[in-house]
C-alpha cells in the first residue's frame, strides 16, 4: 500500500441522492423503495427484534434462572483464601484484596465467607462477614471491621409473594 492510496475512492463531500426526479436519473417514479408495502411508506419503521414473522430468538430461546438488576452484585472471598495470601499482622482491606486478585472486576458488596482455616491475626475490612468468619477471625487474634454499603433484607422482612 502507497501513502496515496489510502484515501482513494473516498468522498468527503458526497452529493446527495435526488429522488423523484422521472425515469432519467434511475431513482424516478417510486424513489428507490420499490413498489407497495409498508417499507414504501412515509414514516415506516421495523423493530430492531423484528424477523419477518417468524418467532423471534428472544421468544423461541427458554428463560432461565432469576436476575435482580437493582440487587447487590456481592464478591466473596473466604477465610481460606485470606490464610494463603496475607501474613499475620496484615490489614485486609479492598485495595489489598484487589493488589492480590482476590476481588476481581465490578462488585457493589465483599462478603468473607468462613470456608477453611485462619491461624493468623489480621485486621479484615468487608461490608459483610459471614457468622463462621467472624468467629475464625476473632479466634485467631483478629480484627472484624464493617464497611458502610447496601444492607441485606433479613429473611423475616422479605416478601413472601403472596397477597394478604
Amino acid at each position: 500500500m502507497i501513502l496515496n492510496d489510502v484515501h482513494q475512492g473516498v468522498e468527503t463531500n458526497r452529493r446527495r441522492k435526488r429522488i423523484g426526479r422521472g425515469p432519467g436519473s434511475g431513482h424516478g417514479k417510486t424513489s428507490g423503495r420499490g413498489s407497495n408495502g409498508a417499507r414504501s411508506r412515509a414514516g415506516y419503521s421495523l423493530h430492531p427484534a423484528f424477523e419477518g414473522g417468524q418467532m423471534p430468538l428472544a421468544r423461541r430461546v427458554p428463560k432461565r434462572g432469576f436476575n435482580n438488576p437493582f440487587g447487590a452484585t456481592v464478591k466473596a472471598v473466604n477465610v481460606a483464601d485470606l490464610e494463603a495470601c496475607f501474613n499475620s499482622g496484615d490489614e485486609v482491606t479492598l485495595d489489598a484484596l484487589r493488589a492480590k486478585n482476590l476481588a476481581k472486576g465490578r462488585f457493589d458488596v465483599l462478603k468473607v465467607l468462613g470456608d477453611g482455616e485462619l491461624k493468623k491475626k489480621l485486621t479484615v475490612t468487608a461490608h459483610r462477614f459471614s457468622k463462621s468468619a467472624e468467629e475464625k477471625i476473632k479466634a485467631a487474634g483478629g480484627q472484624v471491621v464493617v464497611l458502610p454499603g447496601k444492607k441485606p433484607v433479613p429473611k423475616n422482612k422479605q416478601g413472601s409473594g403472596k397477597r394478604k
